[in-house]
Order: C-alpha cells, then sequence, then structure tokens
C-alpha cells in the first residue's frame, strides 16, 4: 500500500510543479528580469563613477532563458518529486489518525498544514527576495538560517501534535488545542527571536517590484501544494476503494 502511494504521491509532485513552472513563468519571473535590470543598472553606475566606464560583461554560467525555461521546470519537478513522495509518506502513516476523515479531506488538510508549515511560517522571518536582491558573501548565511526556521517550524508541530495526543485524553478538544497552539507558538518565536535577522534589500529598490515577487513567490508555491493536495487526494480515494 505505501509504494502505492508513493509513486503517487510523486506524480501529484510533479504535476504540481508543471502547474507550479507556469505560475512562475507568468508571474514570478518577469518581477525576477526587473530586478536583474535594477541591479545591473545600479552596477554600471557605480562602476562609471568608481572605477570609469565598465568592462566587459562577465559571461552567463547558465543564460536566463534556459534559467526561466528548462532550468525553472527541473528543479520545480525534482523539488515536487521529494515533496510529493513525503507526502504520501505522511499520509499513510496519519489517514485514519484524525477522526472519520476521507482521503481527499486528510489529503487537502495535510496539504494545507504543510503550506503554512513550510512556506508561509518561514516566510514571516525571511520573506522571498528576488535573486538581485542580497551580498553574495551572505549566501550561505541566508539558507542556513532560512532551513533552520523551516525545521523550527516542523519540530513546533510534531511538539504541538504531541501535546495534543497527550492532553486529548485528559482534557476538552478546545483546551487541548489551545495548549499545542500555545507551544507551537512559543517554538516558532522563540526561534524567530534567536536566529539572525537579515534584510539586504536597497533602500531605493521598488517596493512594488519587491511587494510582487513575494505575492508571485507564495501563489506558485500555493498552486503547487493544492495541486498535490488535490491530485494525490483523488488518486488515494480511488487506490483505497479498490482496495476495500
Amino acid at each position: 500500500m505505501t509504494k502505492d502511494l508513493l509513486w503517487r504521491g510523486m506524480l501529484a509532485g510533479i504535476l504540481g510543479a508543471f502547474l507550479a513552472t507556469l505560475c512562475a513563468h507568468l508571474v514570478a519571473e518577469p518581477q525576477v528580469d526587473r530586478a536583474i535590470a535594477y541591479e545591473a543598472t545600479h552596477a554600471a553606475h557605480a562602476a562609471h563613477h568608481d572605477e570609469g566606464p565598465a568592462g566587459g560583461e562577465e559571461e552567463e554560467l547558465v543564460s536566463r532563458p534556459t534559467q526561466k525555461g528548462l532550468g525553472l521546470w527541473t528543479a520545480l519537478s525534482l523539488y515536487g518529486a521529494a515533496v510529493g513522495g513525503i507526502f504520501s509518506l505522511l499520509f499513510a502513516y496519519g489517514y485514519g489518525r484524525f477522526g472519520r476523515m476521507g482521503p481527499r479531506s486528510f489529503a487537502l488538510l495535510l496539504a494545507a498544514l504543510a503550506f503554512l508549515l513550510v512556506v508561509v511560517v518561514p516566510a514571516l522571518k525571511y520573506p522571498q527576495t528576488p535573486p538581485a536582491v542580497g551580498k553574495h558573501e551572505t549566501v550561505e548565511l541566508r539558507t542556513a538560517a532560512y532551513f533552520s526556521m523551516i525545521a523550527l517550524s516542523l519540530a513546533g508541530a510534531v511538539i504541538a501534535w504531541k501535546l495534543w495526543s497527550a492532553l486529548a485524553q485528559s482534557r476538552r478538544g478546545i483546551d487541548a488545542t489551545l495548549f499545542s497552539a500555545g507551544a507551537y507558538l512559543l517554538v516558532v518565536g522563540s526561534g524567530q527571536m534567536l536566529l539572525p535577522s537579515i534584510d539586504e534589500v536597497p533602500d531605493d529598490f521598488p517596493a512594488t517590484l519587491l511587494w510582487n515577487f513575494r505575492v508571485a513567490s507564495l501563489a506558485t508555491q500555493l498552486l503547487l501544494w493544492a495541486t498535490i493536495g488535490i491530485a494525490f487526494g483523488l488518486m488515494a480515494e480511488r487506490l483505497l476503494q479498490r482496495r476495500g
């Protein structure tokens, strides 16, 4: 059963990646192009004032058309297949443990929780910024901090679930839910205070461009997770019906 769910989860992830790629190409990549144009203009202006006329531009290792096309699709497909597989394993473990929810309802709930824990909560501390924004020497720090925030969010969710399971046996459901939600907020809030604050957006960077990019990034991730939840739920329901 788990094996059958696993490849269905990976397939749903790849389908979600295809739709997310279309969304990113339409709404996110134009913002990236504008951010790159902003960076190039400022670099040329700085070179002109500091060192005279700018020399020849460095050759790109991967061209922008490739980045926006095959590169984007490849990266999102690998990501979608990976998270889709993990999603299916979590579904196999959790299905039947949350009352009498059907497979489609549980898959949608699981996808909504994944989007909240993996995308929304970390973005509150480290919101997405265009690739042209940020210092090259802080890439490793920013990456480590962002993944640490994801790990804290997931750890907080596990702690909240364990606490809810323990309290639900002796307290009313609403009390157990409030205590577990408080535990999650405590873990995440503590992590956000302890992790370094990173703000490398230039003061004169267009606020509208930054906002549009962040909204587009969230929309792309939302489409990915929504597709996984809907597509996997349909496939899992048919599989479970056949298996009785």
